[in-house]
């Protein structure tokens, strides 16, 4: 938690004077302070903190929405302070991802754990996302293999294993990844296919 650069969102002066205080004793650096919904989405996309702590009831825009906006442009780890404990409030906090809903008043104790555990959940979500990624990468790559070797069944009359092989020794001899030779043959094979 140390050096955690983190941003915070609140609209009454003394508990966001005693929130960047706990956040320090913590030894988290508070890198902005918004005191509105406009003045959060500004901020967040201009420090690039690695957390956000927004009040849910900004004025000009509320916290939501604004993390809403900053969703759409930025992944953001991120907790909700609210004096409500209202189940419509925690319902779309849980879905725009936040990941701790606090009540008022936080104590630096409570703080520290809401931290601790959303900064865990970031991390797994970051790592299934990126292994998404990487799966969906795979399948695509995949499926231009196999149209490049169907493709190359066609036109050389070789069965499915020759089609591979003939696809990884061209890969080989090119010196390109297997997805790229694939794509090549593709876009040839739709350049002489006349419709």
């Amino acid at each position: 938690m140390k050096d955690l650069k983190v941003l915070v969102a609140e609209d009454e002066y003394l508990i966001l004077m005693g929130l960047k205080s706990n956040l320090e004793n913590l030894g988290c650096k508070v890198v902005g302070e918004a005191t509105n919904g406009k003045e959060l989405i500004k901020l967040a996309l201009e420090k690039k903190p690695d957390m956000i702590i927004a009040d849910i009831n900004l004025p000009v825009m509320d916290g939501l929405e604004a993390l809403r906006r900053i969703n759409e442009k930025v992944f953001i780890s991120t907790l909700i302070v609210s004096g409500y404990d209202d189940e419509e409030l925690i319902d779309k906090a849980k879905n725009l991802g936040v990941l701790g809903y606090l009540i008022k008043p936080i104590d630096e104790t409570d703080l520290k754990a809401a931290i601790e555990i959303a900064i865990s959940r970031f991390e797994d979500i970051k790592n299934l996302k990126n292994e998404l990624e990487v799966t969906k990468e795979t399948l695509e790559s995949r499926k231009l293999i196999e149209k490049a070797k169907g493709i190359v069944m066609e036109r050389l009359r070789l069965n499915e294993e020759e089609s591979m092989k003939f696809l990884q020794k061209k890969s080989r001899n090119s010196n390109k990844k297997l997805v790229d030779v694939a794509q090549e043959i593709i876009e040839a094979d739709k350049a002489f296919r006349i419709d």
